[in-house]
Protein backbone atom coordinates (compact mmCIF):
# COMPACT_ATOMS: atom_id res chain seq x y z
CA UNK A 1 0.00 0.00 0.00
CA UNK A 2 1.34 3.36 -0.92
CA UNK A 3 2.76 6.67 1.59
CA UNK A 4 -0.63 8.91 0.82
CA UNK A 5 -1.52 12.77 1.69
CA UNK A 6 -4.88 14.36 2.15
CA UNK A 7 -5.21 17.49 2.64
CA UNK A 8 -8.58 19.44 2.98
CA UNK A 9 -10.95 17.61 5.01
CA UNK A 10 -14.58 19.49 4.21
CA UNK A 11 -17.93 17.92 2.99
CA UNK A 12 -15.86 16.33 -0.05
CA UNK A 13 -12.43 15.95 1.32
CA UNK A 14 -13.39 13.36 4.64
CA UNK A 15 -14.99 11.17 2.69
CA UNK A 16 -12.22 10.90 0.04
CA UNK A 17 -9.52 10.96 2.57
CA UNK A 18 -11.68 8.39 4.67
CA UNK A 19 -12.04 6.06 1.49
CA UNK A 20 -8.11 5.87 0.60
CA UNK A 21 -7.64 5.07 4.45
CA UNK A 22 -10.20 1.71 4.31
CA UNK A 23 -8.66 1.10 1.15
CA UNK A 24 -5.22 -0.01 3.14
CA UNK A 25 -3.26 3.29 2.27
CA UNK A 26 -1.06 4.41 5.11
CA UNK A 27 -2.42 8.80 4.68
CA UNK A 28 -0.86 11.53 6.61
CA UNK A 29 -3.67 13.63 6.89
CA UNK A 30 -3.99 17.99 7.53
CA UNK A 31 -6.88 20.30 7.54
CA UNK A 32 -7.41 23.98 8.17
CA UNK A 33 -9.68 22.38 10.82
CA UNK A 34 -7.36 21.08 12.66
CA UNK A 35 -10.33 18.73 14.14
CA UNK A 36 -11.19 17.03 11.54
CA UNK A 37 -7.64 15.57 10.58
CA UNK A 38 -7.44 14.84 14.56
CA UNK A 39 -11.38 13.20 14.50
CA UNK A 40 -10.41 10.91 10.82
CA UNK A 41 -6.61 9.96 12.11
CA UNK A 42 -7.93 8.65 15.54
CA UNK A 43 -11.08 7.20 13.85
CA UNK A 44 -9.45 5.25 10.58
CA UNK A 45 -5.61 4.77 11.83
CA UNK A 46 -4.40 8.03 9.68
CA UNK A 47 -1.68 10.38 10.60
CA UNK A 48 -2.53 13.49 11.82
CA UNK A 49 -0.28 16.41 10.82
CA UNK A 50 0.08 20.14 11.91
CA UNK A 51 1.17 21.61 8.19
CA UNK A 52 0.96 20.62 4.93
CA UNK A 53 4.65 20.53 4.78
CA UNK A 54 4.47 17.77 7.43
CA UNK A 55 2.67 15.88 4.93
CA UNK A 56 4.83 16.27 2.14
CA UNK A 57 7.77 15.24 3.91
CA UNK A 58 6.07 11.90 4.39
CA UNK A 59 3.67 10.91 1.34
CA UNK A 60 5.07 10.06 -1.83
CA UNK A 61 1.50 11.38 -3.56
CA UNK A 62 -0.43 13.97 -1.81
CA UNK A 63 -4.09 14.90 -2.74
CA UNK A 64 -5.92 17.83 -1.92
CA UNK A 65 -9.41 19.38 -1.95
CA UNK A 66 -9.92 22.94 -0.65
CA UNK A 67 -12.13 25.69 -1.06
CA UNK A 68 -10.58 28.05 -3.94
CA UNK A 69 -7.90 29.32 -5.83
CA UNK A 70 -6.31 31.28 -3.14
CA UNK A 71 -6.53 28.25 -0.45
CA UNK A 72 -4.75 25.84 -3.07
CA UNK A 73 -2.05 28.41 -3.88
CA UNK A 74 -1.51 28.48 0.28
CA UNK A 75 -1.89 24.83 0.75
CA UNK A 76 0.65 24.36 -2.15
CA UNK A 77 3.17 26.97 -2.20
CA UNK A 78 3.17 28.71 0.80
CA UNK A 79 4.75 29.34 3.82
CA UNK A 80 4.97 25.58 5.54
CA UNK A 81 3.23 24.26 2.25
CA UNK A 82 3.59 21.31 0.50
CA UNK A 83 6.52 22.47 -1.86
CA UNK A 84 8.29 22.90 1.45
CA UNK A 85 8.43 19.45 2.15
CA UNK A 86 8.01 17.18 -0.79
CA UNK A 87 10.66 15.18 -2.39
CA UNK A 88 11.25 15.15 -6.22
CA UNK A 89 9.64 12.44 -7.68
CA UNK A 90 6.87 13.20 -5.57
CA UNK A 91 3.10 13.74 -7.12
CA UNK A 92 0.39 16.68 -6.21
CA UNK A 93 -3.18 16.03 -7.61
CA UNK A 94 -5.16 19.11 -7.05
CA UNK A 95 -9.01 17.95 -6.86
CA UNK A 96 -9.70 21.56 -5.95
CA UNK A 97 -11.99 23.38 -8.63
CA UNK A 98 -9.86 26.54 -9.44
CA UNK A 99 -8.42 28.90 -12.12
CA UNK A 100 -6.93 26.71 -14.77
CA UNK A 101 -4.39 29.44 -15.11
CA UNK A 102 -3.18 29.62 -11.53
CA UNK A 103 -3.10 26.08 -11.43
CA UNK A 104 -1.18 25.93 -14.72
CA UNK A 105 1.76 28.27 -12.86
CA UNK A 106 1.23 26.23 -9.21
CA UNK A 107 2.25 23.36 -11.32
CA UNK A 108 5.31 25.07 -13.08
CA UNK A 109 6.48 26.06 -10.00
CA UNK A 110 6.48 22.52 -8.08
CA UNK A 111 7.79 21.02 -11.83
CA UNK A 112 10.85 23.64 -10.86
CA UNK A 113 11.52 21.72 -7.99
CA UNK A 114 11.27 18.14 -9.07
CA UNK A 115 7.62 17.72 -8.04
CA UNK A 116 4.92 16.51 -10.70
CA UNK A 117 1.29 18.02 -10.65
CA UNK A 118 -2.31 17.16 -12.21
CA UNK A 119 -5.43 18.79 -12.07
CA UNK A 120 -8.09 16.60 -10.98
CA UNK A 121 -11.68 18.28 -10.25
CA UNK A 122 -14.28 15.72 -9.33
CA UNK A 123 -17.90 15.81 -9.43
CA UNK A 124 -20.30 14.04 -7.93
CA UNK A 125 -21.06 15.89 -4.49
CA UNK A 126 -20.78 14.72 -1.20
CA UNK A 127 -22.80 11.45 -1.98
CA UNK A 128 -20.31 10.49 -4.53
CA UNK A 129 -17.36 11.50 -2.10
CA UNK A 130 -18.73 9.13 0.76
CA UNK A 131 -19.50 6.00 -1.87
CA UNK A 132 -15.97 6.12 -3.69
CA UNK A 133 -18.21 6.88 -7.15
CA UNK A 134 -16.60 10.54 -8.16
CA UNK A 135 -15.76 11.37 -11.75
CA UNK A 136 -12.20 12.74 -12.22
CA UNK A 137 -11.18 15.29 -14.94
CA UNK A 138 -7.36 15.30 -15.22
CA UNK A 139 -4.94 17.50 -16.73
CA UNK A 140 -1.78 17.01 -17.18
CA UNK A 141 1.48 14.42 -17.80
CA UNK A 142 -0.58 11.53 -18.83
CA UNK A 143 2.50 9.35 -17.69
CA UNK A 144 1.78 10.63 -13.97
CA UNK A 145 -1.87 10.02 -14.66
CA UNK A 146 -1.08 6.43 -15.09
CA UNK A 147 1.36 6.24 -12.18
CA UNK A 148 -1.36 7.54 -9.72
CA UNK A 149 -4.50 6.07 -11.47
CA UNK A 150 -4.52 3.10 -8.65
CA UNK A 151 -4.74 5.87 -5.98
CA UNK A 152 -7.94 7.19 -7.48
CA UNK A 153 -9.75 4.24 -7.71
CA UNK A 154 -10.90 3.82 -3.90
CA UNK A 155 -12.46 8.00 -4.29
CA UNK A 156 -14.14 7.62 -8.03
CA UNK A 157 -15.11 4.92 -10.38
CA UNK A 158 -14.97 7.36 -13.83
CA UNK A 159 -11.39 8.69 -14.93
CA UNK A 160 -11.52 11.21 -18.14
CA UNK A 161 -8.00 12.23 -18.87
CA UNK A 162 -8.54 15.86 -20.28
CA UNK A 163 -5.06 16.86 -21.59
CA UNK A 164 -2.46 19.08 -20.74
CA UNK A 165 -2.05 20.91 -17.42
CA UNK A 166 -5.33 23.09 -16.56
CA UNK A 167 -7.59 21.14 -19.49
CA UNK A 168 -9.71 18.90 -16.13
CA UNK A 169 -10.30 22.45 -14.66
CA UNK A 170 -11.67 23.48 -18.20
CA UNK A 171 -13.82 20.91 -18.10
CA UNK A 172 -14.99 21.17 -14.89
CA UNK A 173 -15.91 24.49 -14.87
CA UNK A 174 -17.61 23.63 -18.35
CA UNK A 175 -19.51 20.98 -16.81
CA UNK A 176 -20.72 23.47 -13.86
CA UNK A 177 -21.60 26.06 -16.12
CA UNK A 178 -24.21 23.81 -17.82
CA UNK A 179 -25.48 22.60 -14.74
CA UNK A 180 -25.99 25.74 -12.92
CA UNK A 181 -27.52 27.22 -15.72
CA UNK A 182 -29.82 23.92 -16.01
CA UNK A 183 -30.74 24.90 -12.33
CA UNK A 184 -31.80 28.00 -13.10
CA UNK A 185 -34.09 26.84 -15.84
CA UNK A 186 -35.41 24.27 -13.45
CA UNK A 187 -36.39 27.18 -11.26
CA UNK A 188 -38.01 29.71 -13.42
CA UNK A 189 -40.20 26.24 -14.99
CA UNK A 190 -40.95 24.87 -11.50
CA UNK A 191 -42.50 27.65 -9.82
CA UNK A 192 -43.62 28.80 -13.34
CA UNK A 193 -45.80 25.67 -13.73
CA UNK A 194 -46.75 25.47 -9.79
CA UNK A 195 -48.08 29.50 -9.75
CA UNK A 196 -50.31 28.70 -12.72
CA UNK A 197 -51.67 25.49 -11.06
CA UNK A 198 -49.92 22.64 -12.34
CA UNK A 199 -48.43 19.77 -9.58
CA UNK A 200 -45.18 20.10 -9.24
CA UNK A 201 -44.93 16.05 -9.22
CA UNK A 202 -46.55 15.84 -12.34
CA UNK A 203 -44.74 18.38 -13.93
CA UNK A 204 -41.48 16.53 -12.91
CA UNK A 205 -43.04 13.23 -14.35
CA UNK A 206 -44.08 14.69 -17.59
CA UNK A 207 -40.03 16.56 -17.95
CA UNK A 208 -38.83 12.64 -16.82
CA UNK A 209 -40.73 11.77 -19.74
CA UNK A 210 -39.79 14.36 -22.69
CA UNK A 211 -37.16 15.69 -24.58
CA UNK A 212 -36.41 18.16 -21.23
CA UNK A 213 -35.36 15.26 -19.30
CA UNK A 214 -32.58 15.63 -16.87
CA UNK A 215 -30.53 13.93 -14.57
CA UNK A 216 -29.91 16.97 -12.47
CA UNK A 217 -33.57 18.03 -12.03
CA UNK A 218 -33.92 14.33 -11.76
CA UNK A 219 -31.76 13.87 -8.80
CA UNK A 220 -32.62 17.58 -7.16
CA UNK A 221 -36.45 18.41 -7.76
CA UNK A 222 -37.68 15.70 -4.79
CA UNK A 223 -35.44 17.78 -2.55
CA UNK A 224 -37.13 20.44 -3.24
CA UNK A 225 -40.63 19.32 -3.35
CA UNK A 226 -39.57 18.03 0.41
CA UNK A 227 -38.49 21.44 1.51
CA UNK A 228 -34.65 19.82 2.18
CA UNK A 229 -31.91 22.35 1.08
CA UNK A 230 -28.63 20.62 3.71
CA UNK A 231 -25.56 20.96 1.11
CA UNK A 232 -24.55 18.30 -1.03
CA UNK A 233 -23.12 20.81 -3.29
CA UNK A 234 -23.82 24.82 -1.75
CA UNK A 235 -24.77 27.97 -3.24
CA UNK A 236 -21.04 29.72 -2.29
CA UNK A 237 -19.35 27.12 -3.96
CA UNK A 238 -21.16 26.95 -7.37
CA UNK A 239 -21.21 30.75 -7.42
CA UNK A 240 -17.13 30.78 -6.66
CA UNK A 241 -17.33 28.34 -9.66
CA UNK A 242 -19.28 30.50 -11.90
CA UNK A 243 -16.79 33.41 -11.15
CA UNK A 244 -14.07 30.74 -12.85
CA UNK A 245 -16.04 29.96 -15.89
CA UNK A 246 -16.93 33.97 -16.50
CA UNK A 247 -12.80 34.57 -15.76
CA UNK A 248 -11.72 31.55 -18.38
CA UNK A 249 -14.58 32.97 -20.56
CA UNK A 250 -12.62 36.62 -20.42
CA UNK A 251 -9.19 34.99 -20.81
CA UNK A 252 -10.41 32.69 -24.15
CA UNK A 253 -12.58 35.87 -25.55
CA UNK A 254 -15.99 33.57 -25.19
CA UNK A 255 -18.79 35.33 -24.03
CA UNK A 256 -20.89 33.82 -21.71
CA UNK A 257 -24.32 35.81 -21.49
CA UNK A 258 -26.50 33.34 -19.76
CA UNK A 259 -23.86 32.20 -17.06
CA UNK A 260 -23.19 35.98 -16.86
CA UNK A 261 -27.36 35.91 -15.62
CA UNK A 262 -26.76 33.04 -13.90
CA UNK A 263 -24.06 34.51 -11.90
CA UNK A 264 -26.25 37.41 -10.33
CA UNK A 265 -29.12 35.27 -9.85
CA UNK A 266 -26.87 33.16 -7.53
CA UNK A 267 -25.62 36.29 -5.73
CA UNK A 268 -28.85 37.10 -5.42
CA UNK A 269 -29.83 33.87 -3.44
CA UNK A 270 -26.61 34.00 -1.60
CA UNK A 271 -27.51 37.90 -0.09
CA UNK A 272 -30.94 36.38 0.63
CA UNK A 273 -29.18 34.12 3.16
CA UNK A 274 -29.06 30.84 1.22
CA UNK A 275 -25.05 30.60 0.53
CA UNK A 276 -24.68 27.29 3.11
CA UNK A 277 -27.60 25.71 1.59
CA UNK A 278 -27.66 23.35 -1.49
CA UNK A 279 -27.40 24.41 -4.36
CA UNK A 280 -31.49 23.99 -5.31
CA UNK A 281 -32.43 26.51 -2.88
CA UNK A 282 -31.77 29.36 -5.24
CA UNK A 283 -35.61 28.40 -6.37
CA UNK A 284 -36.55 30.14 -3.03
CA UNK A 285 -35.38 33.46 -4.85
CA UNK A 286 -38.00 33.46 -7.62
CA UNK A 287 -40.52 31.70 -4.70
CA UNK A 288 -40.39 34.88 -2.52
CA UNK A 289 -40.87 36.99 -5.42
CA UNK A 290 -44.21 35.37 -6.57
CA UNK A 291 -45.36 34.01 -3.48
CA UNK A 292 -45.37 30.13 -4.07
CA UNK A 293 -43.76 27.14 -2.86
CA UNK A 294 -42.49 24.33 -5.17
CA UNK A 295 -43.78 21.60 -3.19
CA UNK A 296 -45.23 18.27 -2.83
Amino acid sequence: MAKLGFLGLGLMGYPMARNLLRAGHQVWLWSNTTSKARQLAAEEKGTFCATPQQVAENAECLFLCVGNTQMARQVILGQDGIIQGAKPGAVVVDASTISPSESRRIGTALKAKGVDFLDAPCTGSTPGAQGGTLTFMIGGDPAVFERVKPFLDPMGKRLYYCGGPGMGLQAKLTQNLILSNILMAFNEGMVLATKGGVDPKLMLDILDNSAAKSGLISYKAPFVFRREFEPNFSVKWMDKDISLMLESGQELGVPLLLTGLTHQLFQTAMAAGHADEDICSTVKVLEELVGVEVKS
